[in-house]
């Protein structure tokens, strides 16, 4: 059976499981493009309010497909950057998306499952679940922004330890350095990442869309250019329907109903 990318709306919440259980999940080339403009169009659509990536079978994802590597060996430089392009085609939908996207995780997360996960505004993990930055394995560097999300993440030297030698660190411990949101028994993550998607969905969309984007641009950005970015986007939300909303609700002393607002 090839490999599937299901995407299904549940309500508010937009879901993308990840389906190939002769490979853990592996990421097929053809997937690649689906699941990019997956997240595109959620991202402009305003019956969308959160995202949920996951994977089938009790597994996040394995990494990339390795079946095919041979041929890419054949391949000219300029075809393989345009490969690995389409990984990062899907990352960068994922980071520039104004919604909020949750990774699921369970058992395994391993090569691009970890760049995937990383690229995600949280993630929610099973206790059992390891996490594997495996490209040395097979003579590889990382890909898909690992390194770069990482090193915002982790201490450098844990971070060298992690690419070097592709041994597994388990989610107790990303959970403790921060990098996890969530810790949940084996086969609740899905769960877990459902119920803090309902949350999301409940808020405000266009100030999710703006926290989104300060917090990608902080670590690039100087101090006074981010004092000047939070101050215009604050100035921005002063005109906001779902601002005018929060603060009558707020001094009513009542909960806001940020869909009125309408859009997203």
């Amino acid at each position: 059976m090839p490999a599937e990318l299901h995407i299904e709306r549940r309500g508010e919440i937009l879901v993308l499981t990840l389906d190939d259980p002769e490979t853990r999940n592996a990421i097929a080339r053809e997937i690649y493009g689906k699941a990019t403009a997956a997240i595109v169009d959620a991202g402009s659509d305003p019956a969308v309010r959160a995202i949920v990536l996951t994977g089938a079978n009790g597994v996040f994802c394995s990494g990339g497909n390795v079946g095919n590597f041979p041929e890419r060996r054949k391949q000219p430089r300029s075809v393989a950057i345009g490969s690995v392009g389409l990984l990062h085609g899907w990352i960068k939908a994922i980071r520039a998306c104004p919604k909020p996207v949750i990774a699921a995780v369970e058992r395994v997360a391993a090569g691009a499952g970890v760049s995937l996960a990383l690229a995600c505004d949280l993630i929610v993990s099973s206790r059992d679940a390891r996490y594997v930055v495996a490209y040395v394995k097979i003579g590889l560097s990382p890909d898909g922004g690992a390194t770069a999300t990482l090193m915002r993440l982790l201490p450098r030297h844990l971070v060298t330890e992690l690419c070097l030698f592709g041994d597994p660190i388990d989610a107790e411990t990303l959970h403790r350095h921060g990098v996890i949101n969530r810790l949940t028994d084996s086969g609740a993550a899905l769960d877990e990442a459902m119920a803090l998607a309902g949350r999301l969905a409940d808020g405000p969309q266009n100030a999710i869309g703006r926290i989104k984007r300060l917090i990608d641009a902080a670590p690039g950005n100087s101090f006074g250019e981010q004092l000047d970015m939070e101050g215009g986007f604050i100035a921005d939300s002063f005109r906001d329907e779902e601002t005018r909303i929060g603060f009558e609700a707020f001094l009513n002393k009542q909960k806001p109903d940020f869909r009125k607002a309408g859009g997203g």
